[in-house]
């Protein structure tokens, strides 16, 4: 390949310019000089060197790819080493950037802090270019004056009070010293009446004694009483049997009065249970009263329960929801017996321990006896509940236009706000 390489070349012209020159130089360590030698010579010289340039360049050039494919091998663990040096160079940055961030609040805080301080810094400033400290060791001043004033006036006010006592003392002795002077005065206007009776005495005596003798106006006198006392004693015999007479038909009209209001408290409790309650274990129940004694008026009232013709009492074997239920109940019967010209009926919490079908049925109940009252000027019905849906089955815009909310606002203030009703 050399060989090819060396031939393929063009040989240089004999007498090139500047070739004598070089190769003068290089041989002429030997002091020799081609000149005067034959051409020929001369272009085997220049040949042979020619081939030992090249010879030397391919050497070169296979040193240099023997050095390139060992340096390609040393390069691959330098270049691993290069991308575990990227990526923790990107690490590091990634950790220098956060603590960049962080030490950028922190500086932020910092510069907040300090625009804080320089705000109290200029407050302070104001502060004392005011002259804020001399009006309030000034204000201390007038405190401390003030608290001595009133020391002072602490000790005159007891000094008063001692003087208010004594001048109480010497009023109630005073006071006592009148009564003594009244009742002296009195004493004497008794004794002079008492003289002026017993003057007047003296002269009925005498007058007596002129009339005639004192056995037989003893006598009068005397039977005189006795006839008093018997028309006395008949007069309270009459006016007891009246009495008595009076208290039975009294007594009998109670009795009258009360059989019907209880009916008519009992009709209206069953109509009541009967739309109201629920369930299938009670028919109806009513207010059973009892004398507790006889030839007495005192009753003894208690609630029964009656299912399938039994009558029970319903203490003990109800629950809490019926006995709420049964409350209301004999409340709105009260009310619409005895209260007919008293047009409030107030509720508190109707619906506690009652479930949703007997909450619907109570309302239902509820709206029939307003739509029964609403023709009267003075009927007002209150019902107080936490149950929303309650308030929305009794809430009608033809028998209520709004109702009221009570609830607390942020300040735990209590407020009242009136909210529609929307059918």
């Amino acid at each position: 390949m050399v060989a090819m390489e060396l031939s393929a070349r063009p040989s240089m012209p004999a007498g090139a310019p500047g070739l004598g020159c070089h190769v003068h130089g290089a041989l002429g360590s030997h002091g020799q000089r081609w000149v005067g030698r034959p051409q020929a010579a001369r272009c085997n010289a220049i040949e042979i060197i020619c081939h030992l340039t090249w010879s030397t360049l391919f050497l070169c050039l296979v040193f240099a790819t023997s050095a390139w494919q060992h340096l390609e091998e040393a390069l691959v663990p330098l270049s691993k080493e290069r991308e575990s040096l990227l990526q923790e160079h990107k690490a590091l940055k990634e950790r220098l950037d956060q603590e960049y961030d962080q030490l950028a609040e922190r500086k932020r805080g910092f510069q907040q802090e300090i625009d804080a301080l320089g705000t109290l810094n200029t407050r302070i400033k104001e502060y004392l270019d005011a002259k804020k400290v001399e009006k309030l060791n000034e204000l201390q001043e007038r405190h401390t004056l003030s608290l001595s004033q009133l020391q002072k006036c602490e000790a005159r006010k007891q000094d008063i009070s001692v003087e208010l006592d004594k001048s109480k003392q010497l009023l109630r002795s005073q006071d006592q010293l009148k009564r003594n002077i009244d009742d002296n005065l009195n004493y004497r206007k008794t004794k002079a009446e008492v003289d002026r009776l017993a003057h007047d005495i003296e002269l009925l005596e005498e007058n007596v004694l002129s009339i005639g003798s004192k056995s037989t106006i003893g006598a009068d006198h005397k039977r005189h009483a006795q006839e008093k006392e018997r028309l006395l004693s008949e007069t309270t015999e009459m006016a007891n049997k009246d009495l008595d007479r009076y208290y039975t038909a009294l007594d009998k009209a109670l009795m009258r009065f009360h059989t019907m209001k209880m009916e008519e408290i009992n009709k209206i409790i069953k109509e009541l249970w009967q739309q109201t309650y629920r369930g299938q274990d009670i028919d109806c129940i009513s207010i059973s009263s009892d004398s507790e004694g006889a030839g007495t008026r005192p009753y003894s009232y208690r609630v029964v329960m009656q299912n399938g013709g039994a009558e029970l009492e319903m203490r003990g074997r109800c629950s809490a929801g019926q006995k709420v239920l049964a409350s209301l109940i004999i409340r709105l019967a009260l009310a619409e017996t005895f209260c007919l010209n008293c047009g409030i009926l107030a509720l508190d919490e109707p619906t506690t321990n009652l479930d949703g079908p007997n909450a619907e049925s109570l309302a239902a109940a509820l709206l029939r006896i307003m739509e029964s009252r609403k023709g009267q000027e003075n009927f007002q019905l209150i019902v107080i509940t936490h149950d929303e849906r309650f308030v929305q089955l009794i809430g009608q815009r033809q028998l209520a236009e709004k109702y009221y909310r009570v609830s607390k606002d942020e300040q735990q203030h209590s407020k009242i706000e009136a909210q529609e009703i929307f059918d």
